[in-house]
C-alpha cells in the first residue's frame, strides 16, 4: 500500500439480487487516529470491489462487512513517485496538494469525451497529455446541444425493457472506460473535474428524481472517490436545470460531503445565478463569464476561485466560441494575475464536428502554447498570487465621502460621480476601473506580477518594496518572449514598455 496511491480489495460471488448501484458492502479502515468507512461497489462479472485512499502513511488495519466478511492489515509506505501528491485542498484563496506541494491548475474542458469512439477518446487523453493542461472538466453523462448530437455506445445505465434506464443496473463496460481515463491522467498529475449534472440532455438525465440520482451517487462516489485526481463539479450550468430545486442541490452537495471521506474539492458551475458559494461543503468557487470578477469573489467567499468558462478559442457561430487565440490567452492571464485559475477550450469548426470542447481529438488552436509559456512563469513565482488592491475611486471610498468619514481632495471626476444615484455611481466606477486598472498580483514581498492586456502604453510604473533589491523583466505573452530591463531597483520604479498589447511585467527579489 502507498500513500496517496489507491488501494483496492476484490470479492467473488453471485450477482446481487436487487440493486447493483446500492448493495451491502462496506470496509473500515484505520491508520493511527485516522479511521475511514468506506461503501463497496459491484463491477460485474461476479466481482465486488471495496477501494481506499490511504493518507497517513503506516500500518492501515481493515475489516469489511456485509455481503463478505473479512479483515487484515496493510503497511502504507510514502509516496516518492513526485506524481502523486494526495487530494487538492484549498489553502486560503490558493490551493495545495495534501503533501503541502502547491497545486496550480491549468484546465482546459472537453465535456463529452467519453461518450466518443475509443479510438478518439484515446487521442484525447494523449492530446491533454502533451499540453500544458493538467485538470479536465468532463461529464459523466452524454450532452446534447450543437456539434454533439450522436449517440453514445454506452451510458452510465442499462436500459429496461420499456427503454427508460434503470439506476440500478450500472454499464460496467462505461464505467471500466472512465476509470481507465481516469488513471491515465492520474498517473501523470493531471486532475479530472467530474460534471455530475447538466441541462443539455435529450435522455432523461436533466429530469432525474432524488429516488434516480441517489443510486447514480451511491454508486459514482463508491467507485471513483478512492482516486486522488478528482474532483466534483455538481452540475454544469446548473441554474438551467428546471427540474432539480435548491432543495435537491442542497441535498446532493450534502449527500457527496458525508460520503466522500477523502475531501475532494467540491463546487457547482452556474449560467447567470452563482451557487451559494458559502456552503461549508463547498471548497471553490466554480463561475463563468467575466475574469475581472475574481478578486471580488476572493474577498467575498475567501475561497479561491476557478473561472470555468470565460469563453473559447474557435470560430463557431456561438458568441462565446469564437474568441481569437490572443483574446483567450488575455483573459487567461487577467485570471491569473489576480491568483484565479483558468480553464481553456476550443471551438474551431471542422468537418467531422469534431470541436474539442465537446468531444476532444486534437488540439489546432493558437492559445494553448501561450498558456503553457503562461503556465511556466506562474509554476516560477515564489507562491501563490493575491490581488494588489486598485487604489481607485472605490465602493468604500465613495460611500465614505457620501457620509464625510473620508476626506480625499476632490477632482471634477468625483465631484461628478458624486451627484450620481448611488447604484449608478457604483455601476460606472465598476465599469471604469475595468478598462483602465492595470491588473497586478503579488507573491508578499518576493513578486510582482503586473499585466497590461489590451493597454498599449510606452511607460508605466510599478510601485516595489522600498528596500531590498529586484530584477524586472518585460514579458511578451504572446510572441512568448521575456526580457530583464532593470536589475537592483526597488521603490516606485519607471517603466519604458513597448507600446503594445499583451505585455506584462516581473518583479522577483533578487537574493
Amino acid at each position: 500500500m502507498v500513500q496517496y496511491q489507491m488501494f483496492e480489495l476484490s470479492f467473488w460471488g453471485q450477482s446481487p439480487q436487487g440493486s447493483q448501484s446500492v448493495i451491502d458492502l462496506a470496509a473500515t479502515f484505520r491508520c493511527g487516529d485516522s479511521v475511514k468507512t468506506v461503501s463497496g461497489f459491484y463491477a460485474g462479472n461476479g466481482k465486488y470491489i471495496v477501494r481506499y485512499l490511504p493518507q497517513e502513511t503506516g500500518t492501515v488495519q481493515w475489516k469489511i462487512r456485509g455481503l463478505f466478511t473479512a479483515e487484515g492489515e496493510e503497511e502504507c509506505i510514502p509516496c516518492s513517485d513526485k506524481v502523486h501528491h494526495g487530494v487538492v485542498r484549498p489553502c486560503g484563496t490558493a490551493l495545495a496538494y495534501e503533501d503541502g506541494t502547491s497545486c496550480r491548475p491549468f484546465g482546459t474542458t472537453v465535456y463529452a469525451m467519453m461518450h466518443q469512439s475509443k479510438e478518439l477518446i484515446e487521442q484525447t487523453i494523449q492530446s491533454i497529455l502533451d499540453s500544458p493542461f493538467d485538470k479536465l472538466r468532463t461529464c459523466v453523462f452524454p450532452k446534447h446541444y450543437i456539434f454533439n448530437e450522436n449517440e453514445p455506445q454506452f451510458f452510465a445505465f442499462e436500459k429496461s425493457g420499456d427503454g427508460t434506464f434503470d439506476f440500478h443496473r450500472p454499464c460496467f463496460a462505461f464505467w471500466d472506460a472512465f476509470e481507465e481515463m481516469l488513471e491515465k491522467l492520474g498517473s501523470h498529475g493531471v486532475e479530472v473535474d467530474l460534471i455530475l449534472f447538466h441541462p443539455y440532455d435529450h435522455w432523461g438525465f436533466a429530469q432525474m428524481t432524488r429516488e434516480e440520482y441517489l443510486p447514480y451517487l451511491t454508486y459514482l462516489l463508491a467507485r471513483f472517490a478512492a482516486y486522488s485526481n478528482v474532483w466534483w463539479s455538481l452540475a454544469n450550468e446548473y441554474d438551467c436545470m428546471t427540474a432539480f430545486t435548491k432543495d435537491d442541490w442542497e441535498f446532493i452537495d450534502s449527500f457527496i460531503n458525508r460520503n466522500d471521506v477523502y475531501g475532494h474539492m467540491l463546487s457547482c458551475h452556474h449560467m447567470l445565478e452563482m451557487y451559494d458559494f458559502d456552503r461549508p461543503q463547498v471548497t471553490h468557487c466554480s463561475i463563468q463569464g467575466d475574469v475581472t470578477s475574481v478578486e471580488a469573489l476572493m474577498k467575498r467567499y475567501h475561497k479561491p476561485v476557478l473561472v470555468d468558462e470565460f469563453g473559447y478559442e474557435g470560430n463557431i457561430f456561438c458568441h462565446w466560441g469564437d474568441l481569437s487565440g490572443f483574446e483567450l490567452v488575455n483573459r487567461f492571464w487577467l485570471c491569473c494575475v489576480m491568483g484565479g485559475y483558468g480553464t481553456h477550450g476550443e471551438t474551431f469548426m471542422n468537418h467531422t464536428d469534431t470541436l474539442w470542447w465537446g468531444k476532444g481529438g486534437c488540439l489546432v488552436g493558437e492559445s494553448p502554447q501561450r498558456i503553457g509559456f503562461l503556465k511556466k512563469i506562474i509554476h516560477e513565482l515564489p507562491g501563490a498570487l493575491e490581488p494588489v488592491p486598485f487604489d481607485f475611486v472605490t465602493k468604500e471610498k465613495l460611500e465614505g465621502m457620501r457620509s464625510g468619514s473620508y476626506q480625499d481632495e476632490q477632482t471634477d471626476f468625483t465631484r461628478a460621480v458624486l451627484k450620481l444615484p448611488k447604484a449608478e455611481a457604483e455601476r460606472m466606477l465598476e465599469n471604469i476601473c475595468r478598462d483602465v486598472r492595470i491588473f497586478t498580483g503579488h507573491c508578499g514581498t518576493d513578486a510582482y506580477l503586473a499585466y497590461y492586456g489590451r493597454h498599449c502604453t510606452a511607460v508605466g510604473t510599478l510601485e516595489l518594496q522600498s528596500t531590498g533589491s529586484y530584477r524586472v523583466e518585460i514579458i511578451d505573452v504572446w510572441e512568448m518572449t521575456r526580457e530583464t530591463i532593470l536589475t537592483g531597483v526597488n521603490g516606485t520604479v519607471e517603466l519604458k514598455l513597448p507600446g503594445k498589447e499583451g505585455i506584462a511585467v516581473l518583479a522577483v527579489r533578487e537574493e
